[in-house]
């Protein structure tokens, strides 16, 4: 039994520096990544000390709440299987394993990797940090009453509880609920290098190393342009107790680590790069600058508190319903297969009508090739129209009653029959929408729990049982070892694009040819970087972007169909009024950070765009002309 703690910060009693260097390494940057990419990281960097398995989202969080209250896992699923790949390697290494893979219920994950352990015959200590209900002070909590804590309420926890974890119970993982996602990578640097909260200089390069290596693979090379992908390797962070920081990846690796992947990283899903917030300290990144000292390291520095320092409140989530999503998508090929696709949406619409009036701005569809993403902005001349021989129509809607997602359904698979001639490949759905109703907590007023166990391994006598337990492991690091390297001759490299040119000024010119962009979101708020290829041009670009140009630019992303009527544009221009331009210098790495809210359909969780994150608008961005001034 654990006292409950509230999130009021207090100062370590005499923290101990463990180390004068820690290393830590990110082994997944999403609930999707790759548990052989982080057990070749364990293999290749022996330097290793912790390995973050970062899991959660916002989208996950959702889809894990749905699941979890019809009866399923309210965790990661995938939890064994990335425990079953990298705990023997990570038990021998002395890696521990930091993750928040518990979601919903880190005691039901916990208990996952502790059967795993056991049959494994792995004699390790899970530790569990999780959100408590909020009690009165003083009282405890049973271990049990996690699950579901406060209908499905989750705070965004700092560090604190991992750090007592390491500190009280020095475990092989440590399993999370709902941790800020830099929290998980800084608080094995706050234990190992004995920092304190007051500590706000070394804090805040902590936060910038965590900050970077959150995303993963995004820091090496990934969702950047083209690099040799087949050999990428996630990153790592070496930190020293004066607050130093250089990532990395493994030596003689894949992808690319440089200036130009740390500042994308930098600004992704940032707001004001002066106040990027965190529950252990808001950090002010404006003057960040990368120097790269090897092909396979760079050195970060200029983070810095920011003058507010820490926030007063923790950001909360709270599932609610969130409407019911009707969908549905049919293929036309050939001539005037433009034509007839925007025929089926017209029937859809105006049959939907027929029952349910007045629900035509409930509603979205696109063409997916011709203008699903809107890279093409308004441009859709006639030469564009005609060479479009294979165009599928997608009509998404986001309905109030569940009763009117299934007309809809039912009205779109009326077009067989119905439609256009030659409409095949028809597929529909439906479902229950879950968003997360954001609002901000006092600290005093959210507790979380912390505790840990141990695997239980069938009795073995003492001179067997040891040695069973290495072999265990020896086997399962031959067995992964011969699967993750099996195919590391195979070359499916792309080739690097050429070094960009000065842009030439008084031309009309793409901004790919002035500037590189990553995109990232935040509930309904989207973000965009625009980092010049030549540092130079940036007081030219800041010319060019402003309020007005992002605008234009975006707008299209509000037509409610790829052939908008003249009402259909109205309301477009009605929504455009309430979306807002924020445009952020950082003159360290000579950027612009761009933050355009209300413009995602309502964020991740019930938006009915094909790309409900908002990734490939640094493309829309990208290609948009300009002429730089001279």
């Amino acid at each position: 039994m654990e006292e409950v703690q509230d999130c009021v910060v207090k100062l370590r009693s005499n923290p101990k520096r463990h180390r004068d260097k820690v290393y830590v390494g990110c082994g997944a940057g999403f609930a999707g990544d790759r548990p052989m990419a982080a057990l070749k990281l364990l293999q290749r960097v022996k330097e290793l000390n912790y390995l973050v398995l970062e899991c959660l989202a916002e989208r996950t969080l959702a889809d894990r709440y749905r699941i979890m209250v019809s009866g399923g896992k309210g965790y990661d699923p995938r939890v064994k299987e990335w425990m079953s790949v990298l705990l023997p390697l990570a038990l021998e290494r002395k890696v521990c394993i930091i993750t928040n893979m518990g979601a919903m219920d880190p005691l039901g994950a916990q208990k996952e990797v502790l059967d795993l352990a056991s049959s494994l015959g792995l004699e390790i200590t899970v530790a569990v940090a999780y959100e408590a209900p909020n009690k009165t002070e003083g009282s405890s909590l049973l271990p049990g009453e996690s699950l579901g804590v406060g209908g499905g309420r989750s705070t965004y926890l700092g560090a604190a509880s991992i750090v007592h974890c390491l500190e009280n119970y020095k475990p092989h993982v440590v399993i999370t609920s709902r941790v800020a996602d830099a929290a998980l990578f800084l608080a094995p640097m706050i234990y190992e290098l004995g920092w304190n909260w007051n500590d706000t200089e070394e804090l805040a390069q902590g936060t910038l190393a965590s900050h970077l290596l959150e995303c993963g693979c995004q820091l090496t090379g990934g969702y950047f342009m083209h690099p040799k992908l087949l050999d990428l390797s996630l990153p790592y962070a070496e930190v020293s107790y004066g607050g130093e920081v250089c990532v990395g990846k493994a030596d003689g690796s894949g992808g690319l680590l440089s200036n130009s992947t740390c500042a994308e990283q930098l600004l992704y899903e940032v707001g004001d790069p002066a106040n990027y917030i965190t529950p252990d300290l808001v950090v002010d990144f404006r003057d960040v600058q990368f120097h790269q000292i090897s092909k396979d390291r760079v050195h970060c520095k200029g983070a810095k508190p920011s003058n507010t320092c820490r926030p007063e409140k923790l950001l909360q989530l709270s599932p609610t319903e969130g409407g019911w999503k009707g969908w549905g998508e049919i293929s036309y090929g050939g001539h005037q297969c433009l034509k007839r696709a925007q025929a089926a949406e017209y029937l859809v619409r105006s049959w939907i009508g027929e029952r349910y009036p007045g629900i035509d701005d409930k509603i979205v569809s696109y063409i997916m090739g011709y203008d699903s993403l809107k890279a093409i902005g308004g441009n859709k001349d006639s030469d564009s129209a005609k060479q479009v021989m294979d165009a599928r129509l997608r009509m998404d809607g986001l309905f109030e009653l569940e009763e009117q997602a299934v007309e809809f359904v039912e009205e779109f698979i009326a077009l067989y029959t119905n439609g256009p001639a030659g409409g095949g490949g028809i597929s529909t759905g439906q479902r229950k929408e879950i968003i997360l109703q954001k609002v901000l907590v006092d600290r005093e007023n959210i507790f979380w729990l912390a505790h840990a166990k141990k695997a239980s391994i069938p009795y073995l006598n003492q001179s067997t049982g040891s040695d069973m337990g290495k072999t265990s492991i020896v086997q399962a690091h031959k067995k992964l070892t011969s699967h993750a390297m099996g195919s590391q001759y195979f070359d499916a490299s792309m080739e690097m694009p050429p070094s960009p040119s000065p842009a030439s000024h008084g031309e009309k010119i793409a901004l790919y040819h002035v500037a590189h962009s990553r995109a990232g979101d935040k509930g309904n708020d989207l973000n965009f970087s625009i980092i010049p290829h030549f540092p130079d041009d940036i007081g030219c670009l800041r010319k060019i972007i402003t309020p007005d140009w992002v605008k234009n630019a975006l707008s299209s992303l509000l037509d409610l169909s790829s052939f908008p009527s003249d009402q259909a544009i109205q309301h477009r221009n009605n929504l455009l009024e309430l979306v807002v331009v924020e445009i952020y210098d950082v003159p360290g790495i000579s950027s612009l950070n761009v933050v355009v809210r209300n413009i995602l359909d309502g964020g991740v969780n019930c938006s009915r765009r094909i790309d409900r994150h908002g990734k490939t608008l640094s493309d829309l961005i990208l290609c948009q002309e300009v002429i730089l001034p001279p």
